[in-house]
């Protein structure tokens, strides 16, 4: 810079000697040294030039206030930009061209742009590159100015193609091959943006044309040369360019193991200090895709770390959520919170799709924040009509991972979707009920729609649907709810029978081309519901299938379900008693009574010796106590009193500890096979006591004490009290 403003110096200088005396030539020898001691102080003391490699350089100021960021990629979209002038031509040349300045001779110079005029006249240059002045006037210098073209640029207008545009291209081809295609033609700066319009396509065109449209574009003769072109460009990218690409090329199916996928991995780790928000939001969406390896890894990890420096300055919405999801659930807890925080403080802010997106988000953080999740479903509640099937499935998919029960959200979405039950496909419905069973909610209005549905088109169900409702309705119980309303108890009976036999009449009709897991899927279901279908079960206990049973598929489940199947055959229906199905004996389950329960018998039957802990029974069921009664429930035999054991009167108590888990969610409606084992426990002679665990735990052990007398004890043999335990 010294030795560039001591050759104006030496150059104005040698212009002053030289002149002539003459009055005209002495104004204007005047005005150019006072042109060009303008031009001495206007020039930038911290501007230099860079040199890139592949032909390309940018400007770059160095002061303390620098951004990469002032100078975006995106010049290289908007033309041709005017070209600098050609000052000192015989010490430099430099000239914009696409937006980039290069330079001939020298590797760095001064280079400025005068963004309005300060000097009452102008400066220009003739074709041996000298200074001249004219005596014209302004008007006529500036059209000189503005119409001066040098064989040069015209040259290099011509042989320069236009920059590509990502979206025009998009818009004017119809396939990826167009894409490159056109490429091949005349390749342009920047590659990646043939990347970006063949995303775009492939977005907007079916999955099956898209796997086809992939095909072509690989086996396409210009697709590796694109490839090489945006490996050479990776270094000179913008970050945000860069990161678009990559997140392109990623949606666009070419494999994560290439040398390109890498090598764009390994350069966004090297620039990750030039993330800012909307870089950020790029780089977790690129990053969510793709499987883990060494520089996915490591580029997760910087995003971790940029992330927990740079949460409390993000203010869009979508960058924070796009951003939380990104962080995986082996993010650190404190950056977990620390976002929770943030989501929390921008709550005000949140629109309808952000939280209903919310649940989807924490759930691929594996962060619980009960807070947050109840903000936002009170929002979703509000404004159920319309919410669409993917995101109902995924709120109530994210509730599941998430382990967050709210039954005024579940009861919600029920609700919706039985009000508008005609505008659902079956298996949608089937889908949502399905979602409902894995959280243990039983909507009743939807189940009760669908079972109205399922009698009138039972002709039109196919395999896969009659197991599905058969599993929802069984685990769920729900045949047998509304038969304890006194109101429409025949009604309900009625309709449930019809259902059991619209589902058998269904699966006996697909009996031909059933596979043997399906069929015992769907037995087993009836036989928890009560129900022995005379052909499917005629099928299923030929000697063939219970062979491909215990030798196919997973023989462990299929083993147990042939247990119930035997166990529900030998008690409860009486036509099949005779037959023997031959199976291996289940391991015995490792029983661990709860200890707080047996203090309290203990206490109560004063000893030991009036109760037995976990009881073993036929058919592989087991109670955790056993107490034996008059049939009054009014008095405890012991069990060493043999007299008092086999009197006629004895009536054996099976005592089960359970959990909320056989119950459905907030009621005291119980689950199929908690059902069917106190069906079956009734029908070997026990009186069945159900002792809530979560109950029992929080109480006194004096309470407890009471609470279990009164389960116990009929209350006739309870003395009146006022004690409300």
């Amino acid at each position: 810079m010294l030795f560039f403003r001591k050759k104006l110096t030496c150059v104005a200088s040698w212009i002053f000697e030289s002149v002539s005396v003459d009055s005209k030539m002495n104004k204007k020898a005047h005005s150019l040294l006072w042109n060009i001691r303008q031009f001495s102080t206007l020039l930038p003391r911290s501007s230099a030039l860079r040199i890139y490699p592949l032909r390309f350089c940018r400007p770059e100021v160095i002061h303390s206030k620098w951004n990469p960021r002032n100078h975006l990629l995106n010049v290289f979209d908007e033309g041709l930009q005017p070209p600098v002038r050609y000052l000192f031509q015989d010490i430099f040349i430099s000239k914009s061209v696409d937006g980039c300045t290069q330079t001939k001779g020298i590797s760095h110079a001064a280079v400025f742009k005068l963004d309005r005029i300060l000097c009452p006249r102008r400066l220009s240059f003739d074709a041996k590159h000298s200074f001249v002045s004219d005596g014209t006037s302004d008007h006529d210098l500036m059209k000189i100015n503005l119409h001066h073209t040098s064989s040069e640029d015209v040259i290099t207008k011509k042989m320069r193609p236009t920059p590509v545009n990502c979206k025009k291209l998009a818009q004017e081809c119809n396939s990826l091959s167009d894409v490159l295609d056109t490429f091949s033609k005349a390749p342009t700066f920047p590659g990646s943006n043939y990347f970006l319009a063949m995303w775009i396509i492939a977005k907007r065109i079916s999955e099956d044309k898209r796997h086809f449209e992939r095909k072509l574009m690989f086996t396409h003769p210009a697709f590796n040369q694109l490839c090489e072109q945006v490996l050479r460009e990776a270094k000179i990218l913008h970050y945000d360019h860069l990161l678009l690409s990559l997140n392109a090329i990623v949606k666009l199916g070419i494999p994560q193991s290439t040398l390109m996928v890498q090598t764009l991995l390994r350069t966004i780790q090297e620039r990750i200090n030039e993330c800012d928000e909307r870089c950020l939001s790029i780089l977790s969406t690129a990053l969510v895709t793709m499987e883990p390896c060494m520089n996915v890894n490591a580029l997760r990890a910087g995003l971790r770390i940029l992330v927990d420096q740079q949460v409390w300055n993000i203010k869009h919405i979508f960058t924070l959520q796009t951003v939380m999801k990104c962080i995986g659930k082996d993010a650190p807890l404190a950056l977990k919170k620390k976002l929770e925080m943030k989501a929390l403080k921008e709550l005000g802010k949140f629109s309808v799709l952000n939280s209903q997106h919310m649940f989807e988000i924490l759930a691929a953080m594996d962060h619980r924040s009960v807070v947050l999740l109840n903000e936002c479903s009170t929002v979703v509640i509000d404004n159920i009509h319309g919410c669409p099937f993917k995101v109902l499935i995924s709120i109530l998919l994210s509730c599941r991972d998430l382990r967050y029960q709210n039954e005024d959200l579940f009861k919600s979405i029920a609700d919706y979707v039985a009000t508008t039950f005609d505008i659902w496909k079956l298996k949608q419905v089937i889908f949502f009920l399905l979602v409902f069973e894995t959280l243990g909610f039983r909507p009743p209005g939807l189940m009760d729609k669908l079972m109205e549905k399922v009698i009138q088109e039972s002709a039109s169900l196919n395999v896969k649907t009659i197991v599905s409702i058969l599993y929802v309705y069984s685990s769920l119980n729900h045949v047998h709810k509304v038969q304890n309303r006194e109101t429409d108890s025949a009604s309900h009976t009625a309709m449930t029978a019809g259902f059991l036999e619209a589902l058998g009449s269904a699966l006996t009709g697909c009996l031909h081309h059933i596979s043997s897991e399906n069929l015992l899927s769907a037995v087993h279901s009836f036989c928890v519901m009560n129900y022995f279908p005379l052909a499917p079960i005629n099928q299923l206990i030929k000697e063939n299938i219970i062979n491909e049973l215990l030798t196919s598929g997973d023989i462990e489940k299929n083993i147990h379900k042939l247990h119930v199947l035997n166990a529900c055959l030998k008690l409860d229906e009486s036509t099949y008693k005779s037959i023997h199905i031959p199976l291996p004996q289940l391991p015995l389950s490792a029983s661990h009574p709860n200890e707080k329960l047996a203090e309290v018998l203990r206490r109560l039957l004063e000893g030991e010796g009036c109760f037995s802990r976990n009881v073993q029974l036929p058919h592989n069921y087991h109670i955790d106590f056993e107490i034996r009664m008059d049939t009054n429930r009014t008095q405890v035999f012991s069990f060493s009193d043999v007299d008092a054991s086999s009197a006629t009167n004895m009536q054996r108590v099976a005592v089960l500890c359970v959990p909320k888990s056989v119950y459905c969610l907030n009621s005291s409606h119980l689950r199929g096979l908690m059902a069917m084992k106190i069906r079956h426990l009734n029908l070997m002679g026990f009186h069945v006591i159900l002792i809530h665990n979560w109950e029992l735990k929080r109480l006194k052990m004096e309470d407890a004490v009471e609470f279990v007398r009164k389960k116990i004890y009929s209350e006739e043999a309870l003395p009146t009290t006022d004690a409300n335990v």
